[in-house]
């Protein structure tokens, strides 16, 4: 059963004027500004594209993988670290919180665009993806924004060739030289940090996957452990998705009738789904490493609260399990 049956929000709702271009256009300035003490190294593409390397040849850190997240988010997040003794193990957090929720993770921070070109594949993430609209989703949240310049956060380790480069380009009508990208691969810290950070992105998509109306959604607060990083892939993307599966909380505050609200909380946690009960990495491996045979609501956070703001009732569903994340983490 669905918490609800409708995905669109109206445009009153999402006015145009909130640009992810433009708040988040100060975020890169800095980020380009402050690259040595953050970490990270900038080039110029061949193209004319800003390279933001965030842990390919250079470490990336803490810092630079907030940034990069509020990046990502369009401007329209608060990322903060924070010591928090829910995991005795593992206290380093990251706390998120969004002006625009929908907007802000749905309509930027989604890692939805998919780019590729011979071996190279990465997602694309960022405010890019709404100028190019290239996915089902943005028509469900009716947003689309427009800037003279944006910029896109790849999860890879590898610069990304003309190609690539040259379809953003074309999908999003703006010069190559108008384009930062920002490479973010997952054994970095920065990298760890970015993803982990998608922590209130995760449960907005699931919404979305639930049919959950979500122009309903008012706010949301989101909280994650953040995981070391690991040289091997599997393993340092196992412990992000774990860091959320496992240690993950969201709160979302809505305007529904409780039984939506209810029923959207009791769908909403990891634990929820079929595929739910060991560490990503094994899930992984057990499908041959293809994303599509993973059970879709199996990625969602561990424990959600839903507020109804009509009837200031909250519910909640899941459980924290650390177990899992000690056994994910510590591998």
């Amino acid at each position: 059963m669905s918490a609800s049956t409708s995905n669109s929000i109206s445009t009153n709702e999402q006015p145009s004027s909130i640009s992810v271009q433009r708040y988040s256009a100060p975020l890169v300035a800095e980020m380009v500004a402050n690259a040595a003490a953050l970490g990270c190294v900038v080039s110029t593409h061949e193209t004319g594209a800003t390279i933001v390397d965030a842990g390919i040849q250079v470490p990336g850190g803490l810092e630079a993988g907030r940034l990069i997240a509020e990046i990502c988010m369009g401007g329209l997040g608060n990322v903060a670290l924070r010591h928090v003794p829910q995991f005795a193990n593992w206290p380093l957090s990251v706390v998120v919180t969004a002006k625009q929720p929908v907007i802000a993770c749905l309509g930027s921070q989604y890692a939805g665009w998919a780019l590729s070109h011979e071996k190279f594949f990465s997602l694309g993430s960022g405010p890019a993806r709404a100028i190019a609209q290239r996915e089902e989703v943005f028509k469900d949240i009716n947003y689309r924004d427009q800037g003279e310049q944006s910029v896109l956060v790849l999860e890879t380790d590898k610069v990304p060739p003309a190609a690539v480069i040259e379809k953003v380009s074309k999908d999003t009508g703006l010069p190559a030289n108008k384009l930062t990208f920002i490479l973010t691969p997952t054994r970095s810290v920065a990298g760890s940090l970015q993803v982990t950070a998608r922590v209130l992105e995760v449960a907005l998509h699931k919404c979305h996957a639930l049919h959950f109306d979500l122009s309903a959604i008012v706010d949301g607060y989101g909280i994650a452990p953040v995981p070391a990083p690991s040289p091997d892939f599997i393993v340092g993307m196992g412990r992000t998705n774990d860091a959320i599966l496992f240690g993950g909380f969201v709160q979302l505050f809505v305007n529904t009738d409780d039984a939506a609200a209810e029923a959207l909380a009791t769908q909403l946690p990891s634990s929820a789904s079929k595929d739910y009960g060991r560490p990503f990495a094994e899930v992984f491996k057990a499908v041959n490493m293809d994303f599509y045979q993973i059970d879709p609501m199996l990625f969602s956070p561990a424990k959600v609260s839903v507020s109804n703001m009509k009837t200031g009732r909250t519910f909640f569903a899941g459980k924290f399990n650390e177990d899992l994340l000690n056994q994910s983490f510590g591998s």
